[in-house]
């Protein structure tokens, strides 16, 4: 009887070959991502001197950038990473870069950044969705990959609080038209060195991958398979949603400032961070799966919960428990959507569950937008937590049979010969 393979650390995922540089690269890339939001508002803000105009171009480059990136991981899987992530960087990078100038100096008119937002905005690089899927090509050891996915789920959290800071940084001695022009050099150099990795080389475009096999690629199309983990990842994110403006609300009314939003929205993405390496650290003998609804209706309760909370103390632990289900579960969606996608489809799996938590995230903050007005703040948080929950039950329903490499230590290589000399990494937001 042959002795159990020993359980990797998360030091296994950095001793694959050039996993350190296609990691750290990636990570450059999307800083930029945590950055460009506050960036684009403030400087379409200092420019156009309205924050109405500011709100409509950022509503529209997030809504290009959001729904056009399943079209956008069709080009990666098709076309290959290093030839269509580089022109697509370059041409969003000198879109950024172009908008930076344009806004530089007050009077531009808005529906000339407008289209400069909106036109960068269908044309952001999925790194994101690129990195895990070059991942799931090379890790062959599934728990592994389950590492990789958690450091890539804790280093978004991380970039994306300092993203802000960073902008926050930049604007004390330059205009935020600065801020957004080290937006393109960091998404441009970060791709720029992310597909010049040796890692990168071994992954071939799907056109020239043999064909998937026609159960695996029925399902796929049909969407059936993808669609529990897109399903919690949308619900997950239309909470989120709904917990930065419910936050915001909460400390309006109990006469505190802004500085304590930003306080209990960190302890937010310390607890997902924590959450995070928690998950990755465990073997779990329960199928994704199966574990997905239990997240998501970890996070429901946890948000339901810190409606009751009579205090600023008691409200940011409340939180700080609801991001500790926020990592794990999308996690676990990028996990399962990674299984169900054919061949050479990786990227535009990801892609979909990323457009979910994105579109929900938008989604959720409009709603409560609507609602905190005219219900109480605890109901809000309630009915936040409810989406949660009411996902997680849903995809009960679509939790279908265990796909390949589901538990066990390792998985069957993809198709057709593969090249392992090294790894790959990226994500997107908040997930870029």
């Amino acid at each position: 009887m042959s002795a159990p393979a020993p359980r990797p650390s998360y030091a296994a995922f950095f001793r694959i070959p050039h996993a350190r540089h296609t990691f750290t690269a990636a990570l450059i890339g999307r800083l930029s991502y945590g950055m460009v939001s506050l960036a684009v508002m403030l400087s379409v803000t200092e420019a156009t001197g309205s924050y109405a105009a500011a709100g409509t171009v950022m509503a529209l480059f997030g809504a290009t950038s959001v729904l056009l990136s399943p079209v956008r991981a069709a080009l990666i899987d098709r076309h290959g990473p290093r030839r269509a992530l580089i022109p697509m960087a370059s041409l969003y990078a000198t879109l950024l870069a172009t908008l930076a100038t344009a806004a530089w100096r007050p009077g531009t008119p808005a529906p000339a950044l407008g289209a400069l937002a909106v036109t960068a905005g269908a044309c952001t690089p999925p790194l994101g969705p690129t990195v895990r899927a070059l991942w799931g090509e090379v890790i062959e050891d599934n728990r592994v990959l389950q590492r990789a996915y958690s450091l890539d789920g804790i280093a978004e959290e991380i970039l994306f609080v300092s993203g802000p800071l960073l902008v926050g940084a930049v604007v004390q001695f330059a205009p935020p038209a600065a801020a957004l022009a080290l937006c393109a050099l960091l998404v441009w150099a970060g791709t720029l060195a992310f597909v010049l990795s040796p890692a990168v080389a071994g992954v071939r475009p799907a056109v020239t991958k043999p064909v998937a096999r026609p159960g695996r690629g029925r399902r796929f199309r049909d969407g059936r398979a993808l669609l529990q983990p897109v399903v919690v990842a949308a619900g997950v994110g239309l909470s989120l949603g709904a917990v930065d403006l419910l936050v915001m609300a909460y400390a309006t009314r109990h006469h505190h400032g802004n500085d304590v939003v930003a306080w209990v929205l960190a302890a937010l993405s310390l607890g997902s961070a924590l959450g995070g390496l928690l998950n990755g650290a465990v073997d779990w003998r329960t199928p994704a799966r199966a574990r997905l609804p239990l997240l998501a209706g970890g996070l429901g309760l946890a948000l339901a919960a810190a409606g009751l909370a009579p205090g600023l103390g008691t409200l940011t632990v409340a939180v700080a428990c609801a991001g500790f289900f926020v990592a794990p579960a999308l996690t676990t969606s990028y996990l399962i959507a990674d299984e169900a996608a054919p061949p050479g489809r990786r990227t535009q799996a990801g892609a979909w569950v990323n457009t979910a938590v994105n579109a929900g995230s938008a989604g959720g903050t409009a709603g409560a937008g609507l609602l905190v007005g005219h219900l109480p703040l605890g109901l809000c948080f309630a009915l936040s937590g409810t989406v949660a929950v009411a996902t997680g039950l849903l995809s009960v329903r679509q939790a279908g049979p265990r796909p390949r490499g589901a538990r066990g230590t390792a998985r069957p290589a993809p198709d057709g010969p593969q090249s392992h000399s090294g790894p790959h990494a990226e994500s997107s937001s908040h997930h870029g």
